[in-house]
């Protein structure tokens, strides 16, 4: 077990090695300087009944954690700034307001009559069942491509398998959910 003196000093060694690493990774002084703090903060709340060997692994394991948990938050958030830079009119200079641009759209859906609403949910239904119902890699290919918009090498980077396979499993779920939409009914 690290007395706290022991955690301090291990702490203070590896405080600069910890940040430059970290600095380099996420390449911004400010984010790299949070995430070694919060590692330090997690080390010493969580393992410090741990003895003082066990330190340096645990540390970075906990700081490799937090840089990616980092990169996680980082893709959210730019793409929700992406999404919101959608609602953008072309020429607009600064004078953009996202609650406006949906005002704008809520009234526009309620010109739709309520059948059409329904009869758009009901389809958007469909839609979901028949994916549903298609093979698991098939589904996560197409998941993949078309919802989460990642081209065909990411896809079978995190499908793990082959672009040509990706591209096998997306023609298949497309055909699929064409002909069982066909069947019900919906047309394209």
């Amino acid at each position: 077990m690290a007395t706290d003196h022991e955690l301090s000093d291990f702490l203070k060694s590896v405080e600069k090695r910890a940040f430059k690493r970290t600095a380099y990774t996420v390449r911004d002084d400010e984010a790299a300087l949070d995430i070694v703090q919060d590692s330090m903060i997690r080390l010493a709340e969580k393992y410090a009944d741990r003895p003082v060997g066990e330190l340096p692994l645990l540390f970075q394991r906990i700081l490799s954690n937090a840089t990616m948990d980092w990169f996680r938050r980082q893709r959210v958030r730019n793409a929700v700034v992406q999404n919101f830079s959608e609602f953008e009119v072309e020429g607009d200079v600064g004078d953009f307001d996202l609650l406006e641009t949906l005002q704008v759209a809520d009234d526009a859906l309620g010109t739709e009559s309520a059948s059409d609403t329904v009869g758009r949910a009901q389809i958007l239904l469909r839609i979901e069942g028949e994916i549903e119902q298609l093979p698991q890699r098939q589904r996560q290919a197409f998941l993949l491509r078309y919802w989460e918009e990642l081209d065909v090498a990411e896809t079978a980077a995190v499908m793990g398998c082959s672009e040509g396979s990706v591209k096998t499993h997306c023609s298949r779920a497309v055909h699929a959910l064409a002909k069982a939409l066909r069947a019900k009914g919906i047309e394209p």
